[in-house]
């Protein structure tokens, strides 16, 4: 792999791994660290990348397979119960409170509060724009896991959100 394939690739995909990371970790310095990672592994494994899937699809593989090992490093026993990925409230820095409005931050606030197998299928699915069978690469589940899941989280999101105090109407322009 071509040094000029690699920066290509960050430059490409680089800013939607750290957010795919970021909205599951919710450390931004962290996010950045694992983000690193995923490309240091892409890097040394070009040779394993089959052309089975596109690039963005096996970076995404990385990027998850990565922030699951960072979990189930610092916290096993969480991790083995299945409470991974739950760890510390996602704080937005200035900047991005300012660019957000409200609903978006209520939207990525609630969808943090979810599960993580929900938290990973939405995130894919409807904010990364993922095939459903593009995510089942990534999440390493079959077709019809993936569509199951989706559904299940979108109902408790928009359950979640209604709790909050958002209607219907407001669900269906966001998702």
């Amino acid at each position: 792999m071509e040094q000029e394939e690699l920066t290509e690739w960050i430059d490409q995909y680089g800013e939607s791994v750290l957010t795919y990371i970021l909205l599951m970790v919710r450390d931004y310095q962290k996010a950045e660290d694992l983000t690193q990672e995923t490309f240091i592994k892409a890097y040394r494994h070009k040779q394993q990348f089959e052309q089975k899937s596109s690039e963005k699809t096996w970076l995404f593989t990385i990027a998850h397979n990565v922030t699951k090992d960072y979990f189930r490093k610092k916290h096993p026993l969480q991790h083995f119960l299945g409470l991974t990925m739950e760890e510390k409230d996602y704080k937005p820095t200035p900047d991005q409170i300012v660019a957000m409005n409200f609903q978006t931050e209520q939207l990525y606030r609630t969808i943090q509060q979810l599960k993580p197998t929900y938290r990973h299928v939405i995130i894919l699915r409807k904010l990364k724009e993922f095939s459903t069978a593009e995510t089942a690469l990534i999440l390493n589940w079959s077709e019809s896991k993936v569509k199951m899941t989706l559904k299940r989280a979108l109902i408790e999101l928009k359950n979640e959100l209604i709790k909050g105090g958002f209607t219907s109407e407001i669900f269906r322009r966001t998702i």
